[in-house]
């Protein structure tokens, strides 16, 4: 069954192959897309990209499986290293959220200062290289909008 995955925040849509990570884009993780966050904003609030259970939660990255499909969305690149400062959860690992349900809250421009990319890998764990397409590739979102289906 195909599971609708939304943006979590606002920003650029990019290719992973753009991701300055070679894990993420070589699709090692999964196919996806990320987000390079819109940096007017001050902290944003990133939500749940489907709705389901949080399986995983770090401040810099949670898993929530749904409908038999887990996505991961990764704040930033390296961004572990910061052991959760400028990190904020709204949400507890174990929790069931509905798609846009506030998890974290980050702030890119703090990301930005520290060295590290600020973009958000958003990835179906397991699936396929290249099985994902999105029409939202180089367009502006909001939170919410689609970016793709998953495969």
């Amino acid at each position: 069954m195909s599971v609708p995955v939304l943006a979590p925040l606002p920003g650029k849509v990019v290719a992973l192959a753009e991701v300055p990570d070679p894990v993420f884009a070589g699709q090692l993780v999964g196919s996806g897309v990320a987000v390079d966050p819109d940096r007017t904003r001050g902290p944003l609030v990133v939500t749940a990209p489907i709705a389901g259970k949080i399986v995983k939660l770090h401040p810099h990255a949670f898993v929530i499986l749904g409908h038999g499909v887990g996505v991961l969305v990764h704040l930033g690149i390296d961004t572990v290293k910061l052991k959760g400062e400028g990190f904020e959860l709204l949400a507890a690992e174990g929790d069931e959220v509905v798609a846009g349900a506030p998890v974290v809250t980050f702030d890119p421009t703090r990301i930005d200062t520290t060295g590290y990319s600020p973009i958000c890998p958003i990835v179906v764990m397991d699936s396929a290289k290249d099985s994902v397409t999105s029409d939202a590739i180089d367009t502006a979102v909001e939170p919410g909008a689609l970016l793709f289906d998953s495969p």
